[in-house]
């Protein structure tokens, strides 16, 4: 099986600061479903970042989709970038923009074509139940809303990897289970890749799944 990303010896730190993550080497197969868990201040969120090339490698090396994260070109990285859709905590919408037209954003930089772009976000309004609030702009839905509005932003252009960091950690029962089978259902219907940082597996997960964990810059595979 092809793998998504590669990591060997790698090691992650922020400027002037000590290593967080710690001379690891991990692997994820395309099509897997990974959740990456450990404490507070882990390092989860800052292993997802160095992901999306975000944060470059300390040392190591770092391959996403075929791409090497470190030195890789602006280039390069926004083509990766094309191809990853990325949940964060806390939404990152475009408060001006209406909850159609933050779907539609993915869309339009990977040159979409209209009417394809128009049906695309059409369907995923349905599936995360909002098709009622097309128009409405981000501060005037809820904190569940605006997760699942994120979410049908991070799989309107198909991406071969989904980021997802704590995507559920605030929400209601009822977003949380809309978000979950969102993710399962890009996972098995779709064969997308989806890599989860969380702090609490669900009991109700009803595929098969690689589980991470982070402690004291380590990263050991759950069985």
């Amino acid at each position: 099986m092809d793998k998504v990303i590669i990591a060997e010896n790698l090691s992650l730190a922020y400027s002037n600061d000590e290593t967080i993550i710690n001379k690891v080497n991990f692997s994820v197969d395309s099509g897997s479903f990974v959740f990456i868990t450990g404490a507070s201040g882990s390092g989860k969120s800052t292993l997802l970042k160095s992901l999306y090339g975000g944060l470059k490698p300390d040392q190591g090396s770092l391959i996403v989709g075929g791409v090497e994260i470190n030195g890789v070109s602006r280039k390069k990285l926004n083509f990766l970038r094309r191809h990853i859709g990325i949940v964060f905590q806390d939404y990152k919408l475009v408060k001006e923009w209406t909850i159609e037209k933050n779907i539609t954003l993915p869309l339009l930089i990977n040159g979409y074509e209209k009417n394809v772009t128009q049906n695309q976000v059409d369907s995923l309004l349905k599936h995360v139940r909002l098709k009622h609030q097309a128009g409405k702009y981000p501060l005037e839905l809820s904190g569940g809303e605006q997760q699942r509005v994120a979410m049908a932003r991070a799989l309107s252009h198909n991406p071969i990897l989904i980021l997802a960091d704590e995507p559920t950690g605030n929400l209601d029962d009822y977003s949380s289970g809309l978000i979950w089978n969102l993710l399962e259902g890009a996972n098995t219907q779709l064969k997308t890749t989806v890599i989860v940082v969380t702090h609490h597996i669900p009991a109700t997960m009803g595929i098969d799944y690689k589980h991470f964990h982070i402690e004291y810059g380590s990263i050991n595979e759950v069985n």
